[in-house]
């Protein structure tokens, strides 16, 4: 049985001190993990829901063909996890801007990082995928020529709620179309947001994309009780495809 709290990783990154602890749900006595950035929680093994959706999501109406998709923010992999288990994806591409973040999968301290790890079709690259997205050396260092049939990303809290500064031009307009030059001919790009449904964002998606649709993503609170929500944006860049 693992212990009742158990901090596994302490770091000092360039965005702060980040932890990874385990603790020992009270009532279920399953294990819980959960990311800190300083005193502040950035998620939580308890609540995964959005993030699986994420994937299911924005892999939805893409074509029955081998996909290569492209997700923005490693965490706890949830929803790299959801994309592999597609069968369709036959390429990965995890960036995430924190290295420390990609060891804990890599040493096998969290419970789906072996997995990702090895699985062949997986990559895990360090790098800042805002800067990456915004520019023209494409998402995956060892092939920047690659287009993704979809970009999933789950980042910062929302797109009025961002974890550094530099990361609100993503949501503008340019900074869409900037990204979805990273996509192929009918690729689809999905935002997860912790906020409720945003119209100044929506609109932005509109602008860009051909189609844009808001799913709000229900799940059971388990500490609250009750049932809480996330955000998952989806836009594609042809008709049809949201």
């Amino acid at each position: 049985m693992s212990p009742r709290f158990e901090e596994l990783d302490w770091q000092e990154t360039p965005i702060g001190e980040v932890s990874l602890r385990q603790r020992r749900h009270p009532v279920s006595g399953e294990d819980v993990y959960e990311v800190k950035l300083g005193d502040e929680f950035l998620m939580s093994s308890l609540f995964t829901a959005g993030e699986i959706a994420l994937a299911e999501l924005g892999l939805a109406e893409l074509p029955d063909t081998a996909l290569d998709v492209a997700v923005g923010g490693l965490g706890l992999g949830h929803t790299a996890r959801a994309a592999l288990d597609d069968p369709r994806v036959r390429r990965l591409t995890v960036i995430d801007a924190l290295a420390e973040v990609i060891g804990w999968h890599q040493r096998g301290l969290v419970p789906l990082g072996a997995g990702l790890a090895s699985d062949s079709r997986c990559r895990l690259v360090h790098g800042d995928f805002f800067a990456m997205a915004a520019g023209a050396g494409g998402l995956d260092p060892a092939e920047p020529d690659l287009r993704f049939h979809a970009i999933l990303l789950d980042v910062d809290h929302s797109p009025r709620e961002v974890l550094h500064p530099r990361h609100a031009a993503l949501y503008r307009p340019p900074g869409l179309r900037a990204l979805a030059g990273h996509l192929r001919p009918g690729g689809v790009f999905a935002l997860w947001s912790n906020d409720p449904p945003d119209e100044q964002f929506v609109s932005a998606l509109t602008e860009v994309f051909a189609e844009s649709a808001a799913h709000v993503v229900e799940f059971t609170h388990p500490l609250q009780g009750g049932t809480s929500a996330n955000t998952v944006y989806v836009a594609g860049t042809r008709t049809g495809t949201r």
